[in-house]
């Protein structure tokens, strides 16, 4: 059985932890949240945090920023679904997914201006990636986004691993990693895209945390 609301008992979480939970109702007030959140750097290595570590210290990249949130959905009554989009040449992104009506949504947890929130107006998971493709790229300027992945239900993993872990969580990543990602074009075509121009890189490079000085 999947519980549709997750229950602070079944979670693990401190009431002060929980309560944080609770006070994100909509998943607008999720990416609010995740937004005024500092970027995670990783300046002391690479890191997956758990939900009570994003918590605790405050700070979250993508992956970290889509498990919160997804239990944050959770908590209200939405399954914790996350999507992995799978890059070429650059690194891949996790979104958490959400559902309004038959439309899906994204709460997303990115540095950049680009690869954010998505309104819940997509009919498929395939069109709600391919809004993604343009804005995906890296630092040569090419369009890098290839394939999808999900939605993947974190209720099948234990909340100990992933909610309240005080250990990297290292399986969630290695999961959306092995599952069959669906390609979002051909080869042919992802040959033909076009480099980004002047005010795309202009764009690109806009950030709302600076980055530590050597970074």
């Amino acid at each position: 059985m999947r519980p549709r609301f997750a229950r602070r008992e079944d979670l693990g979480l401190s009431k002060a932890e929980f309560a944080a939970l609770e006070r994100l109702s909509t998943p607008q007030k999720i990416q609010d949240f995740l937004n005024r959140m500092p970027a995670n750097f990783e300046v002391r290595g690479q890191t997956c945090l758990s939900v009570r570590e994003v918590l605790r210290q405050h700070r979250a990249h993508c992956i970290e920023g889509a498990m919160l949130a997804a239990c944050a959905l959770w908590v209200h009554g939405d399954p914790p679904l996350l999507l992995d989009l799978r890059a070429e040449r650059d690194y891949d992104h996790v979104v958490a997914l959400f559902r309004r009506g038959r439309c899906w949504g994204a709460i997303s947890k990115t540095n950049p201006a680009l690869l954010r929130w998505r309104d819940p107006v997509y009919r498929s998971l395939r069109e709600l990636a391919m809004s993604y493709l343009h804005e995906y790229a890296n630092k040569r300027n090419q369009k890098t986004l290839r394939s999808y992945a999900g939605p993947f239900d974190l209720r099948r993993f234990d909340p100990a691993l992933w909610v309240t872990s005080e250990k990297n969580c290292w399986d969630i990543g290695a999961t959306l990693d092995d599952m069959r990602h669906r390609p979002l074009l051909t080869k042919r075509q992802g040959r033909g895209l076009r480099l980004r121009d002047a005010v795309e890189r202009k764009a690109g490079a806009l950030a709302e945390y600076r980055p530590p000085r050597g970074r």
